[in-house]
């Protein structure tokens, strides 16, 4: 698809703005632009089946109805709309409406600072057009009952595809994440958003947590024998830690396996982190005490304080990817990311962006200081056997 294909919708107050905002999207190739100036027409346009609008360039404060309320208008209809935020008013204001959105769940290309520049507004489309929109996703993911998740554990139908984590300065492949897939025999491979709610519902997530973390360091121990010595990060449950004993069971099982925990990470999310549970705090005590690495994920998005976090004795910090992308372009998200690499160098502790999606993503976290990035600019989630193979062609690249 190009930009020639698709139809634009331009809502925007002032004619000087509307009609540059026009020509920049006609020298960019937009063969189908409608215009409106104010909000009430902007929806009405959005709900004509006829008109099918693809990109939407909104001005927050339109008359009528404001931005603020076309969002809210649209995020309850069953369509996926894409919408470029365009404003001139404050950055941190710009960016506080952009998270509304984004709660909203609407498929939110970026935001945009007047004036608008022909580079700025470029950037948003091509995201559009290489599906790099965030938001709302309509999913066509089958209902599964627990009986079915329990039937496909017990029959080996779950494993890891693991993501590559790069050292930003030496842009060496040094570990991957995993991520849990379920081949399922009727519906081919599903994401956790297929299994993890219900198991979490049912306080069953520590057979999918074994499952995942002994093929996990079988696959680590594989690619160690092939000359990649990567770790691996792994992803547990706050339910699961919260089991007694959990980190002598951990520790013995690696050990048996023959792994170095210094290769192991496991991964809790920031939101875990308010739990005042002994059981969950000892097992991470322990776990960072034996030699495996520890890691809060989605920093940024949780409601942790700094007291609760520095319980915690993590060794990286994985940055929200809502900061990540896109930052090199909006004032707002580059204060919050710059903020949260300060504090990985203050601390000594990694830090990892995650959601890494352009290049100018990956060079403005180098200028920033990052350590590690992952995200689909490098690579896709994978399985085991393909990772070898992608890490030789990653280093022919670089």
């Amino acid at each position: 698809m190009q930009i020639a294909d698709l139809k634009f919708l331009v809502a925007e107050k002032e004619e000087f703005h509307r009609n540059w905002l026009v020509t920049m999207l006609i020298n960019l190739g937009a063969q189908h632009i409608v215009e409106v100036v104010d909000g009430k027409a902007a929806l009405a346009t959005l709900e004509d089946p006829s008109q099918h609008v693809d990109i939407s360039l909104i001005e927050i404060d339109l008359p009528g109805m404001d931005g603020m309320e076309l969002i809210r208008r649209l995020s309850t209809q069953a369509e996926n709309h894409a919408l470029v935020l365009v404003s001139g008013l404050d950055p941190s204001l710009l960016f506080s409406v952009e998270t509304m959105s984004t709660a909203y769940g609407v498929d939110l290309l970026g935001t945009i600072e007047k004036p608008v520049s022909p580079e700025k507004l470029k950037i948003v489309i091509e995201r559009f057009l290489t599906g790099q929109a965030r938001g709302k996703i309509i999913s066509d993911e089958p209902i599964i009952s627990f009986d079915e998740i329990q039937e496909g554990m017990d029959n080996n139908q779950f494993f890891p595809y693991f993501q590559p984590k790069i050292d930003l300065l030496s842009r060496e492949v040094v570990g991957v994440e995993a991520f849990a897939r379920w081949l399922h025999p009727k519906y081919g491979f599903l994401l956790p958003a297929c299994f993890i709610p219900l198991l979490e519902e049912r306080g069953a997530m520590a057979q999918l947590s074994g499952i995942i973390l002994a093929k996990s360091i079988e696959a680590c121990l594989e690619w160690h024998e092939l000359g990649f010595p990567l770790t691996v990060s792994i992803n547990i449950s706050p339910s699961v830690l919260a089991h007694p004993n959990l980190a002598e069971t951990i520790i013995a099982f690696v050990a048996e396996k023959g792994m170095t925990p210094s290769y192991v990470i496991f991964e809790i999310t920031e939101s875990s982190t308010v739990t005042n549970g002994a059981h969950f705090l000892e097992n991470l005590a322990r776990l960072r005490m034996n030699g495996f690495g520890l890691s809060v994920d989605d920093y940024g998005s949780g409601k942790s304080s700094m007291q609760q976090l520095m319980r915690i004795p993590f060794s990286e910090l994985k940055i929200d990817r809502v900061f990540v992308a896109g930052a090199a372009h909006n004032h707002a998200l580059e204060l919050v990311l710059s903020s949260s690499l300060a504090l990985c160098i203050q601390l000594e502790r990694k830090s990892v962006a995650v959601g890494v999606e352009t290049r100018q993503d990956w060079d403005f976290l180098v200028k920033l200081g990052c350590t590690y990035a992952q995200g689909f600019y490098i690579a896709k989630p994978m399985d085991k056997a393909a990772l070898p193979t992608w890490m030789n062609e990653w280093g022919l690249f670089f």
